[in-house]
């Protein structure tokens, strides 16, 4: 008998309440013939809240040791509770990626900007230098007219 651990819906109408439960793969949903309850899930509760998934973790890793398969919201649970190892995400295909001709304007987009900030600070320090350079002159001329008024 292939036996798995998922979820068997209770409660009322927009108002859903989960049992987890172990049972026979081939049995419904909500079949009255379940081997074992082994928790509760509550997805009306916010997602920090304590109560939202309660197990029995002992009964499941006796129903595991004995060959049950959870389903892949218990695995989860299953996981966030540290019963088991997360499964390793897939490498994703290059799919998920802007074409290539998208991919060059982008870029090229980036060095124009990177230009024009380079240059605007460019012309930011040429502008502070010449600032600064008549007004270490300014007092050089006014120095020199005055020695000259005073010659005259």
């Amino acid at each position: 008998m292939a036996t798995v651990i998922r979820l068997a819906r209770y409660g009322a109408k927009k108002r859903p309440y989960y049992h987890v439960v172990v049972t026979d793969s081939r049995n419904a949903r909500n079949s009255g013939s379940i081997l074992e309850v082994v928790g509760k899930y509550n997805p009306m509760l916010a997602r920090d809240d304590e109560k939202r998934v309660v197990l029995k973790i002992d009964e499941i890793k006796a129903w595991m040791a004995k060959g049950a398969k959870p389903s892949d919201r218990v695995y989860k649970f299953l996981v966030k509770a540290g019963l088991v190892a997360a499964k390793p995400i897939p490498k994703q295909t290059k799919k998920h990626l802007q074409s290539e001709k998208t991919q060059m304007k982008i870029k090229d987009k980036a060095d124009k900007l990177a230009k024009i900030a380079e240059e605007k600070a460019a012309a930011e320090a040429a502008a502070k230098a010449a600032a600064a350079a008549p007004a270490e002159e300014a007092p050089a001329e006014q120095e020199a007219t005055n020695s000259e008024a005073a010659a005259e």
